[in-house]
């Protein structure tokens, strides 16, 4: 390969890129679920949150919501539920977005360690599109980072949460380990951490 073209790679590689997906914010919801930024588009299953095959999450809110980690995926198809997981939220009261609206992929994968943060998230825009919400769930380190940036807030034992402070509103920000294959954890205790605080929050 010619070193022009390694330059332009190393261009198009490293481009700016928008956050994809409007923030999921039933008016109603009680938890803000955030994580980093979406993988890239090669890599999803379907127009959604959390849209890799290999992702972890879906099959967390299973367990948790069914106890059936298949509940939600859409094995013919190689997919998830898109229809039924937005049920799902809608019913519960959960919102979803990630702290990160653009980024710069330092590699071509979905590694959080690989992003570099662009433009974060407004987070007091979002919380003032859902009242009734007084706890947000990092779902891995990438997002959590963002907080202990910007809002000066210590990072929790996992399960648990610090109290901060956002546009006047008390809020728990609570720490859960990451829906990512890569993190060395069996999915049943993930699901454990999850249920554990669903049920902390009123979602379950």
């Amino acid at each position: 390969m010619s070193p022009a073209a390694t330059k332009v790679d190393t261009v198009l590689e490293h481009a700016i890129e928008s956050h994809p997906l409007q923030p999921f914010l039933p008016p109603q919801a009680r938890l803000l679920m955030l994580g980093s930024f979406p993988p890239p588009r090669a890599r999803w299953c379907m127009d959604f949150f959390y849209p890799n095959r290999t992702n972890m999450m879906w099959e967390i809110f299973g367990l948790v919501f069914f106890n059936d980690a298949s509940r939600l995926v859409d094995s013919e198809h190689k997919s998830f539920r898109k229809e039924e997981i937005i049920h799902l939220l809608n019913e519960r009261g959960i919102a979803i977005f990630d702290t990160a609206t653009a980024v710069r992929r330092l590699s071509g994968n979905a590694s959080d360690k690989d992003l570099e943060i662009v433009e974060k998230t407004d987070i007091p825009h979002l919380l003032s599109q859902i009242p009734l919400c007084h706890d947000i769930v990092c779902t891995g380190q990438k997002s959590f980072s963002v907080f202990t940036d910007d809002y000066g807030t210590s990072v929790p034992p996992m399960g648990q949460f610090v109290r901060l402070t956002i546009a006047s509103r008390s809020l728990r920000l609570w720490r859960m380990p990451s829906s990512s294959r890569a993190y060395p954890m069996k999915i049943e205790e993930k699901a454990r951490y999850y249920r554990d605080l669903m049920q902390q929050v009123g979602c379950l």
